[in-house]
């Protein structure tokens, strides 16, 4: 049922007074911050980036964001949706760092990937294929996804936290406590766990480095010296192709489909949620067409922006469940408070003086929250069904052992499946073979679908709330 028309403040339509409008648009940033510049944060240490490039980065993802919200809320879907950085796409973005090995290549890699994946998701949208694609997704496919996004990643959880365990220890005990225990009794903590936890353990850090107590080289130590050389806004030479011209790689292009086809159909679901939130009950077709069609060129703007690819944010989707807020104005305002930010250069020189503890204790609660996630989209499926338990155990084992394959194993005297396959194929497939075969969550989509698709299984068995197929 859609929410009561009487428990909502402000509708779609409606225009708060331009000071309250204001706070509640800075609300809407504040509830996708930490997740948003957790990304940059996460990849740009793997990318040997500098406190300045990082900086760079923090600065591009939030123009983007400001961007690809703006797109959505304008030509879109046009509902109060906040579009951000995707996690669907650290799998493949990390295979991408390993084979450049250079943080302006990788990122110029990364822009070529995201541009071509673009292409695929407006054409789904804008071709009015929401609705076939869904039907191939269903929970069974999505579930295992998502898991192996966060089961990927664990080899740099408690590595980067183990720097400096005292205080990565403090902020996971924070946010623990702060999301699952004060949320509880608080609206505050139920709203910004995240950011608390980050603000605090930052506070830490840097009352330690002042004191004396993490010396410069110390993991926890924090230097403002960055901030204070920094300029107050982005050069104008650094907004458009930040890292230098895109390049393009037919592998990678291939390795990050995966992730566009899960955050096409957690989008489909968060537009679902939004509407009936907001009182409008199930969005059109039309509306779905457009808002992943709208998404993909958001993303096509990441990618010239220097930034990563962008979805919907459901902990923005929530804060208008909380608030009552739907107000389309509201969201609007916040695209612009966001493009403000990523013109402001010392927000994300800031940023960027956030220690590597701090970062290590948001992989290990975040890429672990991601997980949960899985866990929970596989649960609309039937679990109780010998097919289902084939096909998700089978995508999560080889999701695993399928980049074990193609990295081999030496300790155990196994070679390296890439090398096999490149002395089979011509260089080209090779390529594309091998991009695929070592991003867990692309070989879980493609067993997945495969045996989904396959396997005689009904709607309800495998998932799929035939309401929401349009």
């Amino acid at each position: 049922m859609p929410k009561r028309r009487d428990t909502i403040i402000y509708s779609l339509e409606d225009r708060p007074p331009l000071p309250r409008a204001i706070l509640l648009a800075s609300q809407h940033v504040l509830t996708m911050f930490g997740a948003t510049v957790s990304v940059p944060l996460l990849l740009g240490p793997v990318m040997g980036m500098s406190a300045g490039q990082i900086a760079t980065l923090i600065s591009s993802v939030m123009l983007c964001s400001g961007f690809a919200t703006l797109v959505q809320i304008t030509i879109g879907s046009r509902l109060p949706i906040i579009q951000g950085v995707s996690f669907s796409f650290l799998g493949p973005f990390f295979a991408i760092i390993a084979f450049a090995g250079d943080p302006s290549l990788s990122m110029r890699y990364i822009a070529g990937a995201i541009l071509l994946g673009s292409l695929v998701e407006m054409a789904v949208g804008w071709f009015g294929l929401v609705g076939k694609i869904r039907r191939a997704l269903s929970p069974v496919v999505i579930g295992p996804v998502i898991i192996l996004i966060s089961l990927s990643l664990f080899e740099v959880g408690a590595p980067k936290a183990g720097t400096h365990w005292p205080v990565a220890l403090t902020v996971i005990a924070l946010i623990i406590v702060f999301s699952q225990i004060l949320s509880r009794r608080n609206v505050i903590f139920r709203l910004f766990p995240i950011i608390l936890a980050i603000a605090l353990g930052y506070a830490i850090a840097l009352v330690g480095s002042l004191a004396g107590l993490f010396p410069e080289g110390h993991p926890s130590h924090v230097s403002l010296a960055g901030v204070a050389a920094s300029p107050w806004f982005k050069p104008f030479d650094t907004i458009l192709f930040p890292w230098g011209m895109p390049k393009f790689s037919i592998a990678f292009f291939f390795a990050v489909l995966a992730s566009y086809l899960a955050s096409m159909v957690e989008s489909v679901g968060d537009y679902h949620a939004v509407s009936y939130l907001s009182g409008e009950g199930d969005p059109t077709s039309k509306q779905l067409s457009r808002g992943i069609g709208s998404e993909g060129l958001g993303c096509f703007i990441t990618g010239c922006l220097g930034g990563f690819a962008s979805t919907s944010y459901s902990e923005n989707i929530g804060l208008v469940g909380i608030t009552g807020v739907a107000s389309r104005y509201v969201v609007k305002i916040g695209a612009f408070i966001l493009i403000g930010l990523g013109l402001l250069s010392k927000f994300g020189a800031l940023c960027a003086t956030i220690p590597e503890p701090v970062v290590g204790a948001l992989y290990c609660t975040l890429f672990g929250l991601i997980a949960g996630i899985g866990i929970q989209q596989i649960s609309k499926a039937d679990l109780y069904s010998d097919r289902n338990l084939l096909i998700i155990g089978f995508s999560l084992f080889m999701g695993l052992s399928v980049p074990a394959y193609f990295k081999g194993v030496p300790a155990l005297g196994y070679p390296s499946g890439a090398e096999k396959i490149a002395a089979v194929f011509p260089r080209a497939i090779a390529d594309i073979i091998s991009a695929i075969g070592t991003t867990g969550m692309a070989v879980a989509a493609f067993i997945g679908i495969t045996l989904d698709n396959v396997i005689p299984g009904t709607d309800r068995e495998r998932g799929i709330d035939s309401s929401t197929n349009e």
